[in-house]
């Protein structure tokens, strides 16, 4: 890992024999470098070791939170105060080991995923549920940390929903920055990576390597965000992101924001796809990211009436669960009327008689946008029975708006 200084501390640090390369020789490697081995065996690219100390860039965050880019997600501000400082999740805790996985698989097709009547679902959660498969290998490196340490430590895994400012570091071990578009990158593999960290009770080797790159004068991903929402290099209002909308707000999206979204019904890509630092990107050997065939640009027509059982079915261990089935099909709804075809009035009309509001809603919005007779014999139907003020208003301007 490049030049480290050592930690100064009182605890011994043992030392482990290893063969290398050459079967006839043997050279000593510490912990740190045994942890550091085993984590990249088990998947990980990227290893990084940095004190359990505050967060370097926290008044950063602060800021960001006073700003109110964080919109409707009122956890983080929450978990503001497990934030400032690692050792307020693990008071015991000496060391943070940052790890980050490659996730890239493929490209598809343009033809494919710029084709409006199929959905464009964010490239994470093409395959298995990430928080899973993290842990399941976070537990494994802990356990090999107890076992060749020799003694039991006291230690938290960390997959993003908790409560770590991870980039911070990340940065700082020197894997990889913080690019203009809030992404962690790394100057060989790009930004398609999962982070996550284990807090250890014990003191380790500390990287102080500054990270090699940067994003200099390029703003390819300011320019593309659909929505404006980065609205300053390395300032992301979360308000405007797409990701954001279509996952984390749980409420209404925006009427203005709808028309920016295309056809991406389960997050947003862009800004990555944009990025130079990623054309070089290899393809993750770990198969629980494979994609699933049916989440790679799915047909909308084929989402929009989905039942709970089958939303629950075909998104089983899927990341695509956490915006529940009324923020999948108002999604959807969103990405219909964007498509603008009148193919799909039949599948929005029963949507006006979905038992979610949410669902009614958007689906209202999405017939006004197509317009045309049908569409309109519809909304008047549902005017007349819908008891939901929200539903009713979204009627009335669709009606209005409609030609």
């Amino acid at each position: 890992m490049g030049n480290r200084r050592r930690s100064d501390a009182a605890l011994p640090r043992p030392e482990y024999w290893a063969l290398n390369r050459n079967p006839t020789s043997i050279e000593v490697m510490t912990l740190t470098e045994q942890i550091k081995a085993r984590a990249q065996e088990l998947g990980f690219e990227l290893v990084g070791v940095t004190p359990a100390e505050g967060s370097p860039t926290i008044r950063l965050y602060e800021k960001w939170l006073e700003n109110g880019y964080a919109g409707k997600m009122e956890y983080l501000e929450k978990h503001l105060p497990l934030k400032r400082d690692p050792r307020n999740c693990l008071p015991e805790a000496k060391s943070v080991i940052s790890l980050a996985i490659n996730y890239f698989t493929l490209n598809p097709a343009d033809a494919l995923v710029e084709n409006p009547e199929r959905g464009q679902i964010s490239r994470y959660a093409w395959g298995d549920d990430y928080h899973e498969v993290i842990r399941a290998k976070l537990r494994e490196l802990a356990e090999f940390i107890d076992e060749t340490g020799g003694k039991k430590l006291k230690q938290k895994i960390c997959v993003d929903t908790g409560p770590i400012i991870e980039r911070d570091y990340a940065q700082k071990a020197g894997i990889g920055w913080i690019g203009k578009n809030t992404n962690f990158i790394n100057w060989q593999s790009g930004s398609w990576h999962f982070l996550a960290e284990l807090l250890v009770s014990i003191e380790l080797e500390y990287d102080w390597e500054l990270p090699q790159g940067s994003c200099g004068t390029c703003t390819l991903c300011i320019e593309a965000c659909p929505t404006d929402a980065i609205v300053a290099p390395n300032v992301l209002d979360s308000r405007l992101c797409i990701s954001y909308l279509t996952i984390e707000l749980k409420d209404s999206i925006p009427t203005e924001l709808r028309p920016k979204m295309g056809n991406l019904i389960f997050g947003c890509d862009i800004c990555q796809e944009v990025c130079p630092w990623n054309s070089k990107a290899t393809p993750s050997t770990e198969p629980g990211f494979s994609p699933r065939e049916e989440n790679i640009a799915p047909k909308l027509l084929s989402l929009m009436n989905m039942t709970q059982a089958e939303f629950s079915k075909r998104f089983k261990n899927s990341p695509i669960k956490r915006a529940k089935r009324r923020g999948f099909l108002r999604n959807v709804a969103v990405a219909l009327g964007n498509w603008g075809n009148r193919r799909a009035v039949p599948a929005l009309k029963r949507a006006l008689n979905d038992n979610e509001s949410l669902v009614r809603e958007h689906a209202a919005w999405a017939l006004g946008v197509i317009g045309g007779e049908s569409a309109r014999k519809a909304l008047i139907t549902r005017l007349a029975v819908e008891s939901e003020a929200q539903v009713i208003r979204e009627i009335g301007d669709a009606m209005r708006g409609m030609i």
